[in-house]
């Protein structure tokens, strides 16, 4: 725009949407700074992952006020080069990537590991609003193919790394996309019927022996109360123990005493039940609530197919993730190494979340310059 900012911009921004991200993210420091500590006999040692968190946090903050600084349908021509680069990102990682605990996730920059996964869930979303804003209609066959293809790309290269976790968000944060732009009702028919199908072929086909031990062990945690076990057992007693209350700020026994696995990553809610209990996890999920609903709302009012198709797959992309960790936590859902945003420690993860929430605030802020068209 001519003569600095219009004004138009910031009276248009999702600024609960800024609240709640800002009340996230504070008790995620809050979380990781207790779940970094453990237990000595001379006192409790903290480990600095919080520090490292406020600095992804602050990069993150600079990459959300970048994304809020141009008109976001520019986005719209960039989607294919940047999805072809992180393809070939992903493609680097079985040849020169950086294995940490058995899996070959990272590339080394030096300075910093990044984690190319993270950009998928990013060029995947901007690769399939860019496709999916060309259509009015409900998705045929063809078009439905042409999505799908989209997503398994990067999946297929996110599995062999292996990180099924990712590989199934990067699935279902499509098939929300899916829905929410429509599907002709006889595509939808048979893409149901086929559903059943498809647990038998993942299982005989593609999951390795520690996936389905892990299932398994879902289904039944005695099976390897030592192993695969060890992580939904530990997670349950520490969100039982922390009752209605909880036990308060770092007095959380699981996580000083070292009982508790990733309890920085994964299993972070684990540690904020334990402390905060009952009534402190009704709050955290209230918090999740509300910025869900600005996210899903400012895909509604939306004015053009890109913004809105945009937003949706940022309010998915959330929805999953969360959904996923806590039903991991609570021993509702197998472990499959998902993080809960903005509570788990993570580099590149707090970096891309802060950057879709740039893009949120970027289409609810030019929403009036379509009013007129």
């Amino acid at each position: 725009m001519n003569g600095g900012m219009d004004k138009r911009l910031l009276v248009h921004a999702n600024w609960m949407l800024l609240i709640f991200t800002a009340l996230l993210f504070t008790t995620g420091i809050v979380n990781l700074y207790s779940a970094s500590g453990e237990r000595l006999e001379e006192g409790i040692r903290v480990a600095p992952f919080f520090q490292k968190q406020l600095l992804w946090g602050a990069l993150g903050l600079c990459g959300l006020i970048l994304c809020t600084l141009f008109d976001y349908r520019h986005l719209k021509p960039l989607a294919l080069p940047f999805f072809a680069l992180t393809l070939l990102l992903l493609a680097l990682v079985p040849l020169i990537g950086v294995r940490v605990y058995g899996a070959q996730r990272w590339l080394s920059l030096g300075f910093f590991n990044l984690q190319p996964s993270e950009l998928a869930k990013l060029s995947t979303l901007l690769m399939t609003a860019a496709v999916l804003s060309r259509y009015n209609d409900p998705l045929d066959w063809t078009r439905l193919c042409l999505v799908l293809l989209i997503s398994f790309l990067p999946c297929a290269l996110i599995f062999i790394q292996p990180d099924l976790g990712t590989a199934i968000l990067l699935l279902l944060l499509t098939g929300g996309i899916i829905i929410y732009h429509g599907v002709r009702l006889s595509v939808l028919k048979i893409s149901l019927a086929a559903l059943p199908v498809l647990p038998p072929l993942g299982w005989f086909f593609l999951l390795k022996e520690y996936q389905k031990k892990r299932i398994l062990t879902f289904l039944d945690p005695s099976l390897d109360p030592m192993g695969a076990g060890y992580h939904i057992t530990n997670s349950k007693i520490a969100i039982g123990s922390g009752e209605i209350w909880g036990k308060g700020f770092q007095e959380g026994s699981h996580h000083l005493l070292r009982f508790l696995p990733e309890k920085h990553t994964d299993f972070a809610l684990a540690v904020f039940s334990e402390e905060w209990g009952l009534i402190g996890s009704v709050m955290l999920l209230l918090f999740f609530c509300n910025f869900l609903l600005c996210i899903i709302n400012t895909a509604k009012e939306a004015k053009d197919r890109f913004g809105s198709i945009l937003c949706a797959g940022i309010f998915f992309y959330f929805f999953w993730q969360i959904l996923i960790n806590i039903g991991m936590v609570v021993g509702v859902m197998p472990v499959v190494g998902i993080p809960l945003p903005f509570i788990s420690y993570g580099g590149t993860a707090t970096i891309v979340n802060f950057i879709l929430l740039g893009l949120v605030l970027n289409v609810s802020m030019r929403r009036f310059m379509f009013k007129t068209n």
